[in-house]
C-alpha cells in the first residue's frame, strides 16, 4: 500500500485508521464535542484519527431535510474544531466551483459515491493537492475504481483513498460484497470501510433514509477481517436527536467498544495485507 499524508498524519498500513464525527454539522458545540470525545478514544487506543462532519448533505431523500450550515459558515467552523483538536478535517465536496474555498480548510476532500464519475469533480479536487477520498458508487463494482483512481492520478495527486460503503440491492437495501476490500486494495490506496452509511436503508422512511443501526458492528468487524486500512463511521452522542441519517449514526458510547474489536482482527490479519491477493488489474 502506498503511503499517504493527510494533515499531521502519515498513513502507512502499520495501524488502523478512521474518519468519524457527526453526519452534519449541527452547530459549533455539540460538533466540536462529538469530536472532543472521538479523539480521546482513538489516543486510548493508539488509531489515527480525521474529524468528519459535512457542511452541507446535498443528497437528501426531501426537499426539507436538513442540510447543514452551508459552504461559508460551515468551513468556518470546521476551521475552528481542526485548531481546536489539533487534527485533520474532512468533509464532502458535491461541486467544482467549493473546490477553492474548500482546499483552504480542508486536510481531505471527500467525494460523495453518487458522484465519483463526475471527471470535472474527481480530476478537480486531485489537481488542488489535498488529499482525496473517493466513495465507490452504490452503482459500480469494485473494478470500477481503477477508473477514478487514474483520472485523480492524471492530476498528479499521491495522496489518495477509496471507501466501500455499500451496492444497491433492490429497493431501500444496500449489500456490502466483502471481495471489494481486496480488489480495490490491489490499485495500491489505502481502502476504507463506511460502516454506517453501508447499514442505510435509502429512502427507505419515504422523505427521509432508514438505517439498521444494529448491524454496524458486525459489518466493520468482516471488514476488518478481510483487511481493511481504515474505518469511516458516523457517530452521534444522541443519533436520535440527530438532524441527518439519525437511523445509522454508531452510538458514541459505543465507539471504543467496537474499535478494541476492530484492531483486535486487525492484529490477526494484518499479515495479509502486503499479499498481492488479487492480480493488479
Amino acid at each position: 500500500m502506498k503511503t499517504i499524508q493527510v494533515g499531521n498524519l502519515t498513513i502507512d498500513g502499520s495501524k488502523l485508521f478512521l474518519i468519524a464525527g457527526p453526519c452534519v454539522i449541527e452547530g459549533y458545540d455539540r460538533t466540536l464535542m462529538i469530536g472532543r470525545e472521538i479523539k480521546k478514544i482513538c489516543e486510548r487506543l493508539g488509531v489515527q484519527y480525521i474529524f468528519k462532519a459535512s457542511y452541507d448533505k446535498a443528497n437528501r431523500s426531501s426537499f426539507n431535510s436538513f442540510r447543514g450550515p452551508g459552504l461559508d459558515k460551515g468551513l468556518e467552523i470546521l476551521a475552528s474544531i481542526k485548531k481546536e483538536l489539533q487534527v485533520p478535517v474532512l468533509s464532502d465536496v458535491h461541486d467544482v466551483t467549493q473546490l477553492e474555498k474548500a482546499s483552504k480548510v480542508l486536510d481531505m476532500i471527500q467525494i460523495p459515491a453518487f458522484l465519483c464519475r463526475q471527471t470535472d469533480l474527481v480530476y478537480g479536487a486531485a489537481k488542488t493537492g489535498v488529499p482525496v477520498n473517493v466513495k465507490k458508487g452504490q452503482f459500480m463494482a469494485p473494478e470500477d475504481m481503477k477508473n477514478v483512481i487514474e483520472k485523480m492520478e492524471e492530476a498528479g495527486n499521491p495522496n489518495l483513498a477509496v471507501t466501500e460503503r455499500g451496492a444497491s440491492f433492490g429497493y431501500h437495501n444496500l449489500v456490502v460484497d466483502m471481495r471489494s476490500f481486496p480488489i480495490m486494495r490491489s490499485f495500491g490506496y489505502p481502502v476504507i470501510f463506511d460502516a454506517t452509511h453501508s447499514v442505510q436503508l435509502p429512502g427507505g422512511m419515504g422523505g427521509s433514509t432508514g438505517g439498521q443501526r444494529e448491524f454496524i458492528p458486525y459489518l466493520a468487524r468482516a471488514a476488518a477481517a478481510s483487511g481493511v486500512d481504515g474505518f469511516f463511521m458516523e457517530v452521534h452522542d444522541n443519533p436520535p436527536e440527530g438532524l441527518s441519517d439519525s437511523s445509522n449514526m454508531l452510538y458514541l458510547s459505543s465507539l471504543e467498544g467496537l474499535l478494541k474489536d476492530l484492531i483486535a482482527i486487525n492484529d490477526i490479519v494484518k499479515h495479509d495485507k502486503g499479499e498481492k491477493l488479487v492480480p493488479e488489474r
